[in-house]
């Protein structure tokens, strides 16, 4: 089941991303070679972008892609990185309830209140959906990512962009980077 939803994730971020060049190129191409203007063009580019922007937060937590200054936690033993990963993946995770439930009540009031997109003829709360889905996606990569960590199969909560380059290297040359043994 995990599978399917993270190949579902890679799919739609994929997606949004070809979506959103296609309408803006589109758009440049009506403006500047037939002077016309597709009215709904920026409404829909911003919600896709904002489903975008959470799909990829949870994205980046399953893949350890966000960075951060580590500089303390790397001069901590391995025992105590890992308890403050711990700690720190717990806030994360404070966070996005904090993103679900305001969410839903943001998505709720939309709802009662029966606003209209601007140029889209859908109801505002559908795109607005993505709060607290977005919110509940990084609830799941957090707490994954806190089952890691406590397991001890994790030490940190942030990637190590040094040593993956150098992984990187040896993976493409087998030889370290120039300057290292």
């Amino acid at each position: 089941m995990m599978r399917l939803i993270e190949r579902l994730e890679e799919a739609l971020i994929a997606l949004l991303l070809t979506v959103m060049t296609l309408i803006t190129f589109s758009q440049v191409v009506a403006r500047y070679v037939f002077n016309y203007s597709f009215v709904w063009a920026l409404e829909l580019n911003t919600f896709l972008f904002a489903w975008l922007i959470f799909l990829g937060a949870a994205y980046g937590v399953r893949e350890g892609a966000h960075i951060g200054v580590d500089a303390l936690v790397k001069s901590l033993s391995p025992a105590k990185a890992r308890v403050t990963a711990i700690a720190a993946t717990l806030l994360c995770m404070v966070y996005a309830v904090l993103v679900i439930v305001g969410g839903w009540i943001y998505v709720s009031k939309m709802y009662q209140v029966g606003i209209m997109a601007e140029d889209i003829p859908i109801p505002q709360w559908v795109p607005r959906l993505v709060l607290p889905i977005g919110g509940a996606l990084l609830f799941l990569r957090f707490g994954q990512l806190l089952v890691r960590l406590i397991r001890g199969k994790e030490v940190h909560l942030l990637g190590d962009e040094a040593q993956e380059a150098i992984r990187q290297q040896l993976d493409e040359t087998g030889a370290p980077p120039e300057g290292r043994a």
